[in-house]
């Protein structure tokens, strides 16, 4: 590097250089003036302009020795004020320089930062761990040591986001990133690598279950309610782990596989959980399985079954259950459980919760056409409770339908109503004003409230059919059973038991004045043509 004074010296030079030219400039300007005037006094003593004229000009004028002398005066002022000046300027863009050049190192390292790191949280970002990933490979293979990556996921965030918003979130966030960094030791590297996943690198550790051990500590950290806005919040967390060299050598494979235990950690009790290959098996179909679920939506490939909801005191058909199902070209019939909860994850349950609102909807009218008068339940996950737009999505449908509200059952789980108590009883309120019957389904395998319970305007309430089962043989299901039909018909609500697959079940729930029943006794359930043909023959 040139050293600032070899700087300084070489820009001066330039400036006097520049600076001279006009002395010089100025110099022979006076000189040619000089001589003018000079010529001019030869011709008006002699009459022309001659030697003598101008010896006669010179010894006569005394004045002119003055006007001589002053250009080289002049001159000589001239290049020592042009030295100083051009020093002064020199030393100034000199420190213009070094400050242009510094600002410009300040940006740069801001810039390298920016890209490596987080905004909100100031953690290292997917680059940057990844990186730091690579180099832990490289010394755990040197030193034949085991590495584990946790991926740390905040599955109740958008929730977070949708009620606090951005800066709130971003404040939650920065929460959560100052515990993941005190929960793991010092050379470990904790990363923000999407909205909601965190990273965490455990390096060098002699066995598996040193990632178990941090996942089980990391959940603790998270535990504890968050503060914001003078709000508790509690943040909700899944884990997924893999191991180096056990689960792949290098990062993207690590962190892929992480992905895969984390999705399968967020089905689990304990929300974390170590890859194993059998998981493999699944996820890549699941993920095909999104894409392919909204096609069939669009494309209509989806069908509607029906199962009859039958009297218990009469044996008369009093409704049915609309039942979504996906034949798949390829994988053959996809349970509901297995594809709902996925569409429930993305904006894809809207689309199909759409799709059998219009389908159920237009079957109803057509039997209402043939003279069967029945009630068709529909059911709504947790995340239709919690759009707004839901109560005038339905009332567009029924127009088009031709059909009147009470003719609909909407069938809502508990765990959807707690999920967000006040924002789902919102949507209920509105749903029911619009003449809709609702219907608790699945009820006493959630965790519901009965305050909650009591405030809902419900027209039924179906047992689970977990506790009917096994009615005959368990005397606890019994007495839930017989307690829950009581606990219904006090609050002026009928019953709907379902998993009745035998006579001997059915009479015990008639002893115990069930209205309704639900199951295999009666019929499977059927597509919109074989329940036509079924309700016929029970005519």
């Amino acid at each position: 590097m040139i050293p600032a004074k070899n700087i300084l010296n070489e820009n001066v030079r330039v400036l006097k250089s520049e600076v001279s030219k006009t002395t010089y400039q100025g110099v022979a300007i006076a000189l040619a003036s000089i001589i003018s005037a000079l010529l001019a006094l030869s011709y008006y003593y002699v009459g022309e302009i001659s030697l003598n004229g101008i010896i006669k000009a010179q010894t006569e004028n005394y004045g002119l020795w003055m006007l001589e002398a002053l250009p080289f005066i002049f001159g000589f002022w001239g290049q020592y004020s042009s030295s100083v000046i051009a020093y002064q300027a020199g030393a100034m863009i000199l420190d213009q320089t070094q400050e242009l050049r510094s600002r410009a190192e300040s940006l740069e390292k801001q810039v390298s930062y920016s890209t490596t790191h987080d905004s909100v949280t100031d953690l290292p970002n997917r680059v940057l761990f990844y990186d730091r990933v690579e180099q832990a490979i490289l010394a755990a293979g040197n030193q034949n040591k085991m590495l584990s990556i946790l991926l740390v996921e905040v599955a109740n965030f958008k929730e977070v986001y949708d009620t606090l918003g951005r800066n709130s979130s971003d404040l939650i966030l920065k929460q959560i990133a100052t515990r993941l960094q005190s929960v793991v030791l010092g050379t470990d590297s904790v990363a923000r690598i999407d909205g909601n996943i965190f990273s965490v690198l455990l390096s060098a550790v002699d066995n598996e279950t040193a990632g178990l051990t941090l996942a089980k500590n990391i959940q603790a950290a998270l535990d504890p309610a968050f503060k914001v806005e003078r709000l508790s919040l509690v943040i909700h967390s899944n884990i997924g782990i893999v191991n180096f060299p056990e689960h792949g050598d290098d990062v993207d494979t690590l962190v892929q596989k992480a992905g895969v235990a984390l999705f399968v950690a967020g089905q689990s009790h304990e929300g974390y959980t170590t890859y194993a290959p059998s998981y493999d098996d699944h996820s890549p179909r699941r993920l095909t399985l999104m894409s392919e679920l909204r096609q069939a939506i669009e494309k209509e490939q989806l069908h509607i079954y029906y199962q009859p909801k039958v009297s218990v005191a009469t044996g008369q058909v009093y409704g049915a259950e609309a039942l979504v199902r996906w034949q798949h070209p390829k994988h053959g019939f996809i349970s509901p459980d297995e594809f709902i909860p996925m569409a429930e994850r993305t904006r894809v349950i809207k689309h199909l919760t759409s799709w059998v609102l219009k389908q159920s909807f237009k079957h109803c009218a057509e039997w209402r056409k043939r003279g069967w008068e029945l009630i068709i339940s529909v059911n709504l996950s947790a995340k239709d409770l919690h759009d707004p737009e839901l109560p005038d999505v339905m009332a567009g449908v029924a127009a088009a339908a031709n059909i009147k509200p009470g003719w609909m059952m909407l069938e809502i789980t508990e765990s959807s109503i707690m999920t967000d108590p006040e924002r789902a009883m919102e949507v209920i309120q509105r749903l029911n004003e619009m003449g809709y019957k609702l219907s608790i389904d699945d009820f006493g395998t959630g965790y519901s409230s009965l305050a909650y319970l009591k405030r809902m305007p419900l027209t039924e309430l179906k047992i689970d059919k977990s506790f009917v089962v096994d009615l005959l043989h368990s005397e606890n299901d019994a007495v839930i059973v017989k307690a829950t039909i009581n606990l219904a018909h006090n609050l002026g609500l009928q019953v709907t038991a379902e998993g009745v697959e035998t006579q001997e079940i059915m009479d015990k729930l008639s002893s115990y004045k069930c209205d309704l029943a639900q199951g295999y006794l009666f019929s499977k359930p059927m597509p919109f043509e074989d329940f036509g043909v079924w309700l016929e023959a029970h005519r």
